[in-house]
């Protein structure tokens, strides 16, 4: 029999195939995971709706797969596949080999289990985050309805750093690639590679860069991040730069547009969502704090915690990645005084945070002090945004970073 790719979201018709979690002559249960796909930066996984076995995979990691079109071939529980077909008879004398039983079936593990054991409930990004840590779903016990395997419900199962020897799991770090290799243009890397083809083959780019005290910044964060923490919430600069940037756009309503080609036509959007640049195993993607404006500090702050752990561990939401008006990149934490970054497509500007430095500045009385300054990188789509324009908008962030406990108490 043949299992077709499902619908996996609203106006969804194509997804690409990331890889395959199963292969040929393996048995699968209902609810396992049978691949992994890519739709528009978000990977998710498509869960099998069958007992049985694999047959024959019909499509290649890296290729399109339109919804409806064959994922797979599989042969259902307690029918016999070719396979067994062609060696339950002795070609000799035609007699019959032994056969287990429908009831069983041989796992990795050389043991056998019932079939018709129930299968583990739990959700696609449960199952991703599972296998990401190397939790046997089968081992966990759900605390969710009806025995649902919850996210919480893995923490018991992992092992603690240091109890095994010096093996336990450790985060991977970067993958920089290997000389002399080859890495196959697929997945989040080639969305990533066609997103920005497209930004800058379309949108002629102007670059922008001003410096930021932000002394003031830096020893009110410092004296909240403890308190903050206790909370449950990770206060961090770039939190202020979003809240900052989403009342800029209000004083400057020309960046906060898109441009509609085909009417010829400025959209100016009146919704303030900023995209936050996140690195991830698999490369840069753009999830949306929404409506920006209206949250606080810290509810922007959960956000851009929730959504960054979201995207690294592959299960951000589609709707997560849509309806930017605005995006903001930090690699303040890598390091580099200032950057060009790529305008996020349709979105007509782009802000990057540099890294904080330690410089001596003279103040109004010419004396000499200390200060914290940050260079603000802009990039500005020249058909929209002129010069003196992107010259305000930078200068309303940066006025409202002079005083940015404003930020914390009001919108102002």
């Amino acid at each position: 029999m043949d299992f077709a790719l499902p619908e996996i979201g609203e106006g969804v018709y194509e997804a690409e195939l990331v890889r395959w979690l199963v292969q040929p002559g393996d048995a699968v249960k209902r609810g396992q995971d049978l691949a992994e796909v890519m739709t528009d930066k978000a990977t998710m996984t498509v869960p099998s709706p069958f007992a049985g076995t694999v047959t024959a995979l019909k499509a290649e990691p890296g290729s399109t797969v339109q919804v409806g079109q064959t994922l797979l071939s599989y042969t259902p529980v307690g029918q016999a596949t070719p396979a067994e077909t062609q060696t339950t008879h002795a070609p000799a004398t035609g007699a019959a080999l032994p056969v287990a039983p429908p009831s069983v079936t041989a796992a990795n593990n050389g043991l056998a289990h019932p079939v018709n054991r129930l299968p583990v409930r739990a959700a696609p990004s449960v199952r991703l985050l599972a296998r990401q840590l190397g939790v046997d779903l089968d081992a966990v016990r759900g605390s969710g309805p009806e025995g649902r395997v919850l996210v919480e419900d893995l923490k018991p199962h992992l092992r603690p750093a240091g109890g095994d020897g010096g093996t336990a799991r450790r985060t991977p770090g970067p993958d920089y690639g290997t000389p002399g290799g080859r890495i196959k243009l697929a997945g989040l890397r080639r969305r990533i590679a066609e997103h920005m083809e497209r930004a800058t083959r379309t949108i002629p780019h102007y670059g922008y860069v001003d410096e930021c005290d932000v002394t003031d910044l830096v020893r009110l964060r410092d004296g909240l991040k403890e308190v903050y923490a206790r909370a449950g919430v990770k206060l961090t600069y770039l939190a202020f730069f979003v809240k900052a940037a989403a009342e800029a756009l209000k004083d400057v309503p020309l960046v906060n547009a898109s441009l509609d080609e085909a009417a010829g036509e400025i959209v100016l959007h009146d919704r303030y969502h900023v995209g936050i640049a996140v690195m991830t195993p698999g490369g840069l993607m753009v999830p949306v704090v929404r409506d920006a404006d209206k949250k606080d500090i810290p509810a922007i702050a959960r956000d851009i915690e929730r959504l960054s752990q979201e995207a690294r561990a592959g299960k951000v939401k589609l709707d997560d990645l849509r309806g930017g008006t605005f995006t903001v990149s930090s690699v303040g934490n890598i390091g580099g005084l200032f950057s060009t970054p790529v305008i996020n497509h349709p979105e007509v500007a782009i802000l990057g945070l540099a890294r904080v430095v330690r410089r001596p500045v003279f103040d109004a009385h010419g004396r000499v002090r200390p200060a914290d300054l940050m260079y603000l990188s802009f990039s500005f789509d020249h058909r929209v945004v002129d010069g003196a324009v992107g010259a305000a908008f930078a200068n309303a962030i940066i006025r409202r970073m002079a005083n940015p406990a404003a930020l914390l108490v009001t919108g102002l």
